[in-house]
């Protein structure tokens, strides 16, 4: 599992004393509000985070040092990532980016179906989208009576293959 994890991306400024928006790409953008160390490059450079704040569905943030539009628009198009360390999850839920490549497996019987290719937000509940090794994708709602386990330390998720989910 990576350390540094991918959660935004500076858009662009906001205003004249050095703010910068960024585009979310957590579950909402009060999500990165509570953080004040973020870091650029991969985790490779820390940066401090002296003010955030939701405005219109952006987040913008002010960072320690950056104090003028212009040295703010150098920081356009970065990618912002949050360190693993700094995030306690609730039972249950994971990092998107830890879910990707699990092999699902079939609860009754422990057969590989696949592998989860991706995941999308639909609001009511998540998609995982399963490719098979033919490279057919099936699309599986993240919701208990189908996800029975997952084991993202063991690379596996286990779940109950319910009637009408795959072309049999």
């Amino acid at each position: 599992m990576k350390q540094f994890l991918e959660t935004g991306k500076i858009t662009g400024t906001h205003g004249l004393k050095g703010e910068v928006r960024v585009q979310s790409w957590a579950d909402s953008p009060e999500f990165m509000t509570q953080f004040r160390e973020l870091y650029l490059d991969r985790g490779a450079k820390k940066i401090e985070i002296t003010a955030a704040r939701v405005h219109k569905n952006m987040l913008i943030m002010k960072i320690r040092g950056i104090d003028s539009m212009d040295e703010a628009d150098k920081l356009r198009e970065k990618v912002l990532y949050i360190s693993r360390d700094d995030v306690e999850l609730d039972e249950g839920t994971y990092f998107i980016q830890d879910l990707i490549g699990l092999n699902v497996l079939d609860d009754d019987t422990g057969e590989r179906i696949g592998r989860l290719d991706d995941v999308s937000e639909t609001g009511a509940n998540d998609v995982y989208h399963i490719r098979t090794d033919d490279g057919r994708v099936y699309l599986i709602p993240a919701v208990p009576d189908v996800v029975r386990d997952i084991s993202v330390d063991d690379g596996v998720m286990r779940i109950f293959k319910m009637k009408g989910l795959f072309d049999e």
